[in-house]
């Protein structure tokens, strides 16, 4: 079939006519309805990660199954999903370990691109996904069936942005309730990081942006205190809000080396740092492993949120439609696909918390 999409040629994105492959045993068409920008599509395709071009990027997508690939059991065609880049065979060591964000598994789409062309030459299925167009096509794995009156726009959210930061907090670090919390970065992820502190019960939320305005939004979100990095002594500030003791937890949820930096002196003794942000290959942070170890500090990592997206998304669909989960409030833009690049500078320009490309 043909879809127009979001091609990347080099700083361009161009609107144009690909060939996209039937889907193949186990994978679904899907018809997209929305799809949010993540800064992860950014870097990727500006080659921060080595991301390939030509490519269609976007993987934070929502629509309905148009058509079905031999053996699916999960989805049916017309069921409202939404669509994630996590791909999960559910028989290798992470899946059945309970870790299908580290899945090891190839898969035929892996190996093959289904996008080609007008020659008939690959196109890079960028991060497993390209929803930067009408139509994508993917394992059913990536899939979760949500209700159908769940509008596209909001659905998208929970693709990426949402898991990964609300993950992070109960999946990824458990975090316990009463603990003092601090969150580096304001965007789609951190904001999310600061109502999974919320939600789960977090004494203190302090949020750490350098715009005032994400910190003020931060303060919806759940946020305690917020404060600017650019005009605030943060470790003096952090300690002094949270009795002198520090953090119990820090999520880094921006992938800047200077706040993976920052992050080990804010914490308390037995705290734990999260990274959850990535910056770009190469970046490197320095620690003092003997404080660490005297001090019982923990580093650990956290990708996509450690979801399981099978009982994430349902809880959290559940979360919003109770009113405890905000997802409406937190989509800045809305773009048609033609006006993709005006949607990405915005983000670049660190203006947005998530835009979307509304279909």
């Amino acid at each position: 079939m043909k879809a127009a999409v979001c091609r990347e040629f080099g700083a361009l994105l161009t609107i144009e006519d690909v060939e996209l492959a039937e889907p193949g045993p186990g994978e679904v068409s899907v018809k997209m309805g929305a799809t949010a920008i993540c800064h992860s599509d950014i870097t990727y395709a500006e080659g921060g990660w080595g991301g390939s071009r030509p490519a269609i990027y976007g993987h934070e997508g929502a629509g309905v199954v148009v058509s079905v690939g031999a053996g699916v059991a999960s989805v049916a065609e017309g069921d409202a999903v939404v669509v994630t880049l996590i791909r999960s065979c559910g028989h290798c060591h992470g899946c059945v370990t309970g870790q299908p964000v580290m899945c090891d598994t190839s898969f035929p789409l892996d190996a093959v691109s289904p996008l080609r062309d007008a020659d008939g030459r690959p196109i890079g299925h960028g991060l497993r996904t390209a929803a930067f167009a009408e139509h994508c096509v993917v394992h059913e794995s990536q899939l979760v069936r949500v209700p159908s009156d769940l509008v596209p726009d909001v659905a998208c959210l929970l693709a990426c942005g949402v898991i990964t930061g609300f993950g992070a907090v109960t999946n990824s670090a458990a975090m316990r309730p009463g603990s003092h919390v601090v969150v580096f970065g304001c965007g789609g992820v951190g904001l999310n990081s600061v109502q999974g502190a919320r939600l789960t019960g977090a004494r203190t939320v302090i949020a750490i942006d350098v715009s005032d305005a994400k910190l003020e939004a931060a303060k919806v979100f759940g946020a305690t205190t917020g404060l600017n990095s650019r005009s605030v002594d943060i470790t003096a500030a952090v300690h002094d809000l949270t009795d002198g003791r520090g953090a119990d937890y820090v999520f880094v949820t921006v992938g800047v080396k200077a706040a993976f930096d920052q992050s080990y002196a804010l914490l308390a003794k037995g705290g734990t740092v999260v990274f959850v942000g990535m910056p770009a290959s190469g970046v490197i942070s320095e620690i003092d492993p003997g404080t660490m170890a005297a001090l019982s500090q923990r580093i650990i990592g956290s990708k996509m949120g450690s979801a399981r997206i099978a009982i994430d998304i349902p809880n959290l669909v559940a979360l919003y439609r109770q009113g405890r989960l905000k997802l409406d409030e937190l989509i800045s833009g809305r773009y048609p696909l033609a006006e993709i690049n005006e949607a990405i500078a915005s983000v670049k320009a660190g203006d947005a918390l998530r835009n979307v490309i509304v279909f």
